[in-house]
């Protein structure tokens, strides 16, 4: 095993690129354990090393891990892996708010995730004069064509730590949302984002925002903007290849990571030109595909040289640092504004799925909620979302036992 991983060779390569852990930061230290616990006897004394180096307590400017994305989702998944422990916390505030229903409850709960991972990155916070260490706390998922649910929401999240930065989705009530929240000085993530026309509406509603903000004298100085991509989540869940397909045209893995790190690309290439103040997140992320026989990592080494934000799971993040072979792996200054082959992009134009994907004004507004993409990732994240409900509303049930 290297010392250092691809991750931290990946930003060596890259000014300005953060990495962020994507889940709730409170699973860190158990995922640490579990990862040694397989590991081979001679790489455990490396990986300890890359674990203090990613999240640093004593150093926070040192860390590798510059911010955390969550959502009700990944929130659940912390539960999940301490359930007891959160079973006991989950009694506390029954114990605290008599009469409580399950959503109320889950409602509370949610925010206690965020605040206990948040608190976790503000010495960060503090240390960067309040530019990095966020933490996104997404609103509920099932609010996402909701615009007033959201901005409540959003107004009670924001309250949690100064350095909770609120995750909106790329819908079409979204948008005015993000709009609204930037005018009043409140950092936002933009999620479930999948074509360049919700990324660049994005980057436009931010700026009127702003526009807002400075016309009504906010103070912007703890302010900051990310842009999600979604890419895998745009490329398999969304089916780009059965949609080339329906058009005779066969995609392979290296064709769908490819159209996604066009999308991605040119977006990047735009907010750069245009002067967006809106950093690009890129998450939704795959190992692969093989070349020749040859395993890549295409999601991370066409970004190589890019200033934006790479978010990476628990899951991806352990394929990264056990990749096999990394020697076949280079990240060349630059790449992110070297432009994927023509032949592949003449093909993926083809496709109109694709061909609508690429164009600034490919999609309408109106359009974003019935995206294949939005649809099935707002469903995804809804269940979770119900399904931390229901933990809320076991834990009732054995507190109305015992009461």
């Amino acid at each position: 095993m290297k010392e250092y991983n691809l991750l931290e060779e990946l930003v060596k390569a890259s000014p300005g690129m953060e990495i962020w852990w994507d889940s709730s930061p409170v699973i860190f230290a158990n995922w640490c354990r579990k990862v040694l616990a397989k590991a081979q006897e001679g790489d455990k004394e490396t990986l300890k090393k890359q674990f203090d180096r990613m999240y640093n307590e004593k150093d926070p400017k040192s860390s590798l891990f510059r911010g955390v994305t969550t959502n009700p989702s990944l929130s659940l998944q912390a539960i999940k892996d301490d359930e007891p422990y959160w079973k006991e916390v989950t009694r506390g505030i029954i114990k605290s708010n008599k009469g409580i229903d399950k959503e109320s409850l889950f409602w509370l709960l949610y925010k206690e995730v965020v605040r206990r991972g948040s608190a976790m990155f503000l010495p960060l916070y503090e240390a960067t004069n309040f530019r990095e260490g966020f933490l996104s706390g997404q609103v509920d998922p099932r609010a996402a064509f909701d615009k007033d649910a959201m901005i409540k929401q959003a107004m009670d999240l924001v309250t949690i730590n100064p350095n909770v930065m609120i995750k909106i989705p790329g819908t079409k009530e979204g948008y005015e949302v993000i709009e609204i929240l930037t005018s009043r000085g409140i950092s936002t993530n933009n999620t479930l984002t999948f074509v360049l026309s919700q990324l660049m509406d994005c980057a436009k509603s931010v700026q009127r925002g702003l526009e807002m903000a400075r016309k009504n004298k906010v103070d912007l100085s703890r302010w900051r903007s990310v842009i999600t991509h979604m890419e895998a989540r745009y490329g398999d869940l969304g089916g780009l290849r059965d949609f080339a397909k329906e058009k005779g045209i066969e995609l392979s893995e290296g064709d769908t990571r490819l159209a996604e790190l066009a999308i991605f690309k040119k977006a990047y290439r735009l907010i750069k030109e245009r002067n967006y103040p809106s950093k690009l997140l890129s998450c939704s992320l795959r190992v692969g595909p093989k070349v020749d026989g040859v395993l890549k990592l295409w999601h991370l080494e066409e970004k190589a040289g890019a200033n934006i934000v790479v978010t990476c799971p628990p899951s991806f993040i352990d394929e990264v640092i056990n990749f096999p072979n990394p020697e076949n792996i280079s990240f060349e200054k630059g790449r992110i504004d070297r432009e994927i082959p023509k032949d592949v992009l003449d093909k993926l134009l083809r496709v109109p799925y694709f061909e609508r994907a690429y164009a600034e004004d490919g999609y309408s507004r109106a359009e974003y909620n019935s995206h294949p993409s939005l649809v099935k990732t707002a469903q995804q994240f809804s269940k979770a979302t119900e399904d931390m409900v229901e933990f809320a509303d076991k834990c009732l049930a054995e507190s109305s036992l015992h009461a």
